[in-house]
């Protein structure tokens, strides 16, 4: 990519075509948005919200085919305006084997479609040794809350990555990269990358950056995951989704800064916080926004963000319903007695030999399933609920039999009102072996030499000839 592409801009013009490569977008919208001619195509490719098991063992959440049509139309309409395309957080998790995944797929799809271009590659994933010394430098430290941290947990560690911010997409666009493919990445520094390279004022271009971050999710009628489209100038910026049928109001972007954040106003970055304390919105027409006034304080430390996942067992489960209102009436009793007696079968059928080695989760649907003690509805009356029972051991050979100690006594658990024998639970199906799954284990940033030291970059050159 040529610097001069920005020279002597007021206006840097940005298209987010969805919130997280593989869950799709409209082709039609995406070519609206290319007609508006962006300067970039940016993309967020991962999260933790999947849960820990995609940084644990290096699958991608998104089945490859659904990131492979993504990662096409974006390649195809970044090489067809001659802009760079951004990814952050290739293939979920960041993982190097994931980043390595998503390269694969942008070479297959450079070699059918015969594109040159240069591509950069930044790795995410934080090896044993270096982490050790920052821990003995004293230069890890807890958020909050945050579990407890030492070399053990580091050993423990299938994977660890850092959530780089927005100065290695800079350093690749600086490298001439025309395609970024990065690790584990704040999702908003994909897309302020750009603009503070530029110069563009921090606050407007990080703010700009968390809306399109999640592509049309700040729309009032989102139908789908869909595009959206930015045009950032020194003074406010503008947001619009490219299909008309889709709407901005000053209400749906101002109460996008409540997504995924504790405190509204103020959004951590790797570099400084950004402050929404003074931004103002206004509607443009009936599907743009115009906002201005957000600011960005710089951080007294640059700090990066670990993420590290390690494994928690292996595990069967369980999935069954009650309805009868006898034990629906005494259901927290009935549960407790549940666990007592299968603890107590375990420790007849095993012993002591894995004693503090095994865990029984129990989740009641149709209660409290979905948010357990944060429920506030504390007075329901459901006809019937369901069970899911999982149990986790350091070996599937010992869950599965966990699972099936406590398939019998639920099934038979006796009440007071009844003396004969019971079923408890309807049960559709023997155990599942989920097999082995994985825990996050940290909560902690770390104090780098500068913001680009923990995310080695590779810059080569994919010719048509030669991919």
């Amino acid at each position: 990519m040529s610097l001069d592409t920005f020279a002597d801009q007021d206006e840097v013009r940005i298209l987010a075509p969805t919130g997280v490569c593989g869950s799709g977008f409209s082709q039609d919208s995406f070519e609206l948005a290319l007609g508006q001619r962006p300067h970039f195509i940016g993309c967020d490719a991962g999260s933790t919200d999947p849960g820990p098991e995609y940084l644990g063992t290096g699958r991608t959440a998104f089945p490859p085919e659904a990131i492979r049509r993504d990662l096409r139309l974006m390649l195809l309409g970044a090489r067809r305006l001659g802009v760079p395309l951004l990814i952050g957080s290739c293939g979920t998790a960041g993982a190097d084997s994931q980043v390595d995944l998503v390269r694969a797929m942008v070479l297959e799809i450079a070699r059918e479609e015969k594109l040159s271009f240069t591509l950069a590659t930044i790795r995410s994933e934080q090896p044993a040794q270096l982490l050790r010394q920052r821990l003995h430098e004293g230069r890890i430290r807890p958020l909050d809350p945050a579990p407890h941290f030492d070399e053990a947990v580091i050993d423990r560690s299938a994977h660890i990555v850092g959530m780089m911010g927005a100065e290695p997409f800079i350093g690749a666009l600086e490298a001439g990269a025309d395609v970024v493919l990065a690790g584990r990445a704040s999702d908003t520094a994909i897309f302020a990358s750009v603009p503070l390279m530029r110069g563009f004022p921090a606050g407007l271009a990080w703010h700009a950056a968390k809306i399109l971050e999640c592509g049309a999710a700040a729309v009032v009628n989102r139908k789908s995951p869909d595009c959206m489209f930015v045009w950032l100038r020194r003074d406010h910026f503008l947001v619009q989704a490219p299909d008309p049928q889709l709407r901005c109001t000053p209400q749906s972007i101002a109460s996008h800064a409540l997504y995924e954040n504790a405190d509204p106003f103020r959004l951590v970055e790797c570099s400084g916080t950004l402050d929404l304390t003074g931004s103002h919105y206004e509607a443009v027409d009936e599907r743009t926004v115009r906002v201005s006034g957000s600011s960005f304080e710089d951080a007294d430390q640059y700090t990066v963000k670990l993420e590290g996942a390690q494994l928690a067992g292996y595990q069967s489960i369980l999935i069954g319903s009650v309805r009868d209102p006898f034990i629906l009436r005494q259901l927290d009793d009935w549960l407790e007695r549940l666990r007592e007696k299968i603890a107590a079968r375990v420790r007849m059928v095993f012993g002591d030999r894995i004693e503090g080695q095994w865990q029984l989760g129990i989740r009641v649907y149709g209660r409290d399933g979905t948010m357990g003690p944060l429920e506030p509805v504390k007075d329901a009356h459901p006809h019937e609920v369901a069970l899911v029972f999982e149990l986790t051991a350091h070996t599937q050979d010992i869950a599965r039999s966990l699972a099936g100690i406590t398939r019998h006594q639920a099934l038979h658990l006796p009440i007071p009102e009844w003396s004969g024998l019971i079923t408890a639970v309807a049960l559709p199906y023997n155990a599942l072996d989920r097999g082995p799954v994985y825990r996050f284990n940290m909560n902690h940033v770390v104090v780098p030499d500068d913001p680009h030291e923990m995310f080695p970059m590779r810059i080569e050159r994919v010719q048509e000839a030669a991919v």
